[in-house]
């Protein structure tokens, strides 16, 4: 079984993540965003360093989501392969912030490494309004988040619910806006009765 959870930055795609793995008994995997060495650069100058960021992250999904591929677990990942390649590339691409032939080379390298891997058999799209994300943001304090900027953030959200409306696969939408599944465990019941409905539906009532 494999469940990956999208969403823009602020989401609460981690929350999420942690509390579905340990309701499951799945493994909790967190993409490896975070140890991209071109992040910092990427913030201070989008420009510059966007597809050198952008590339190295698909490297670094692409051998994460192949071990996890090769080990048969269930798992549970925060972010999927696609949020990089249908909502940030492109975005950075209509922002001037990448160029056409640098979205190009990257796409194409983006359409090898997909085919390798197999699809999700749930999504999980976690949506929050910008206040909301702008919220979550500030309360978790990650220097390197602090020089996001609005319109970056606003066009983001506006990419993934496009992107959300056309997804060819198994999706759960859930509103951040209405549910509070951190601090109140009756929206995660309700997210959680949502799943096994979905399970259910797709293995005839056996959710491993």
């Amino acid at each position: 079984m494999q469940i990956a959870i999208s969403g823009n930055i602020g989401a609460g795609k981690t929350e999420l993540t942690k509390l579905l793995s340990r309701h499951y008994g799945y493994r909790a995997v967190f993409g490896p965003s975070e140890e991209n060495p071109y992040l910092n650069s990427f913030y201070e100058d989008m420009r510059r360093w966007s597809f050198n960021m952008m590339v190295h992250s698909l490297w670094a999904n692409a051998k994460q989501l192949m071990e996890l591929r090769d080990s048969g677990e269930s798992f549970i990942r925060d972010r999927s392969l696609y949020d990089d390649a249908a909502i940030f590339a492109p975005n950075l691409q209509s922002m001037n912030l990448m160029n056409t032939r640098d979205l190009a080379t990257y796409t194409h390298m983006f359409e090898t490494v997909c085919a390798l891997l197999p699809k999700p058999d749930l999504m999980i799209y976690v949506r929050g309004d910008v206040p909301t994300l702008i919220r979550h943001i500030q309360k978790r304090g990650r220097e390197y988040e602090s020089g996001i900027r609005l319109d970056y953030l606003t066009n983001l959200n506006n990419r993934y619910e496009h992107w959300a409306s056309e997804y060819e696969g198994k999706m759960l939408v859930v509103d951040t806006d209405e549910l509070d599944f951190v601090e109140n465990r009756e929206h995660l019941g309700v997210i959680i009765n949502k799943i096994d409905s979905i399970f259910n539906s797709l293995f005839g009532g056996d959710d491993e």
